[in-house]
């Protein structure tokens, strides 16, 4: 197994990884609206804070020498079912591939943000 690290996205908050590789497979951890320049929540909107989920995705496929549309699999959480349309708007600009995926609603996410997104993508 390979941990997967960069400082283009947010530190874990916890005892995790902000992904591992195990076999040419790549699993992150969820991602939620952090800017990692500044630590803070990115945005108040459901767009902006998805917008910012993406890129943190991004940041961390990149580090694992992946891209989003080597992405399989998306595991979407979202604060309000009442989001999802807008949610998929900005998520349709990035996972073009279409990859599978869940997407359902929690009572609260770390930091009380709108949503967060983890991926299992191929190396």
């Amino acid at each position: 197994m390979k941990v997967i690290s960069t400082d283009k996205a947010p530190a874990a908050i916890g005892p995790y990884s902000q992904a591992m590789v195990l076999n040419d497979i790549l699993f992150t951890s969820g991602q939620i609206p952090i800017d990692p320049a500044t630590g803070e929540i990115k945005g108040t909107a459901i767009e902006e804070q998805a917008e910012q989920v993406m890129k943190n995705l991004g940041a961390v496929l990149e580090a694992a020498g992946t891209s989003f549309e080597k992405v399989v699999k998306t595991t979407c959480f979202i604060a309000d079912m009442g989001d999802f349309a807008a949610f998929n708007e900005v998520y349709a600009k990035y996972f073009v591939g279409k990859p599978a995926r869940s997407c359902v609603a929690v009572k609260t996410l770390p930091k009380n943000v709108l949503c967060e997104v983890e991926v299992i993508a191929n190396v």
